[in-house]
């Protein structure tokens, strides 16, 4: 029911956003209680550019028409929801700060932690305002 408005669209985008955050911590914690394991490869969470492309997609058109023959081409341009945007995970394979192959920086993860925790807390209070702002029309 309201999930073609502004508030549903809206709550939907800070649900999705908070899992993602949880997402995080639980990738960010495997991170932490692996810092010591030789050739263990750090992961992070990519969600928040792929959303961003998605809902950039959906207000623009396409800037140069191809035309495919066969079904196999690829397409130039495709419009793309962004319900259908789903967080991956990444592995991190560029970059060893350590010499057995490891490359968890334990002060990064703790930074990324508390980064993730106030970005957390801020879709948190979000979430509070706009049902606020409903309870305040309702009454």
């Amino acid at each position: 029911m309201l999930e073609n408005t502004t508030f549903g669209r809206t709550i939907d985008l800070l649900q999705r956003s908070m899992d993602v955050s949880v997402l995080r911590y639980e990738v960010i914690g495997n991170n932490v209680a692996n810092a010591d394991v030789p050739n263990f490869k750090r992961s992070e969470i990519n969600f928040e550019s792929s959303l961003k492309r998605a809902i950039d997609s959906e207000k623009s058109e396409p800037r140069l028409q191809l035309a495919t023959s066969e079904t196999g081409h690829i397409a130039s341009w495709k419009r793309s929801d962004w319900r259908d945007v789903t967080p991956r995970r990444v592995l991190d394979y560029l970059s060893t700060s350590k010499n057995n192959g490891n490359n968890v920086d334990a002060e990064q993860e703790f930074m990324a932690a508390m980064q993730n925790q106030l970005r957390y807390t801020l879709m948190t209070q979000a979430t509070a305002f706009e049902f606020n702002q409903v309870n305040q029309v309702l009454k």
